[in-house]
């Protein structure tokens, strides 16, 4: 599907580790929602033709993210897991500020 996009790949693996997380129903649902956000903001800010119209997909994805980091901070998550969303965040980030 889509190809050459480390960011996407790397969203992709953090959700795929979602599962394994132990954590009430309602904040269980809200991390997958938040985590699939991630990816599909990705996935169409990338087929998007300007690059404004990119940016804005990808903004939506790091406020995804932060999403997840505040979640992950409530169901104290392990060091691993932390680290994986601060990695992607970082990424994210310059696709949205890099110019």
């Amino acid at each position: 599907m889509i190809q050459n996009f480390r960011t996407y790949d790397l969203a992709l693996k953090f959700y795929r580790r979602l599962p394994n997380i132990d954590a009430p129903v309602h904040l269980k649902d809200q991390l997958n929602r938040a985590a699939s956000s991630i990816i599909l903001n990705l996935a169409e800010g990338s087929g998007k033709p300007t690059k404004r119209d990119r940016t804005k997909f990808y903004a939506i994805a790091f406020g995804s993210i932060r999403e997840v980091q505040a979640l992950t901070d409530i169901l104290n998550c392990n060091a691993e897991t932390k680290e994986a969303i601060d990695h992607l965040a970082a990424r994210v980030f310059k696709l949205v500020y890099k110019q």
